[in-house]
């Protein structure tokens, strides 16, 4: 009844908004009672939260996959910005953030997720590059950290001010782009001359 609840209220809210959305209609919708609802959580908010940050962990499953498929460290960086961007989770747990602000009793779940993105995304990150013999020349988990502080910045500021996903990704593949450079193996290869005196 629980998952059934987390699926149905997710309907609800990408259809309807949270605020529109009664938890008698979410009870409705599943063919559950109102108190099944309270009894699980709590109250509308806290079933939001966790709705928010479930679908943004599915966010992040499908970003790495997608990006999992990448040959170079370039084409990683913009397979995972592009996902993260578009993905439908982002919104919700955006607004979930938000939310946690102004209730105290919501942001355990919310830090909870937040280190799970960072762990899970250290990890991704490491994976692909033993697999794909990338320089080890940083940290996974400060690369992480950065990546997910950078994307839920920039996404937080877009979905405010009305800006579309594509100029989303388009302003953090552009923050990235330094951070992530990496020298092609022909530069990585050239001789450095040295000046010697004599």
């Amino acid at each position: 009844m629980r998952s059934l609840l987390l699926d149905t209220a997710l309907d609800l809210f990408r259809s309807q908004g949270l605020a529109a959305t009664s938890v008698a209609q979410i009870a409705t919708a599943a063919g559950a009672f109102p108190s099944q609802v309270t009894y699980y959580f709590r109250t509308k908010e806290a079933l939001f939260v966790e709705v928010a940050c479930r679908e943004v962990l599915r966010a992040a499953l499908v970003t790495e996959k997608a990006a999992g498929r990448m040959r170079t460290i370039s084409s990683y960086v913009e397979a995972l910005v592009v996902e993260v961007a578009h993905a439908e989770g982002m919104a919700l747990f955006i607004e979930a953030l938000t939310l946690a602000r102004r209730r105290q009793d919501l942001a355990l779940l919310i830090a909870r997720t937040v280190e799970r993105l960072h762990v899970e995304g250290a990890h991704a990150y490491a994976a692909m590059r033993a697999k794909r013999g990338w320089p080890l020349t940083d940290d996974p988990a400060l690369r992480a950290r950065r990546f997910w502080a950078l994307s839920l910045g920039v996404i937080l500021r877009d979905a405010a001010t009305g800006a579309s996903a594509d100029q989303s990704t388009r302003e953090i593949l552009n923050l990235l782009r330094s951070e992530w450079h990496v020298p092609s193996a022909k530069a990585a290869r050239r001789p450095v001359l040295k000046v010697v005196a004599r």
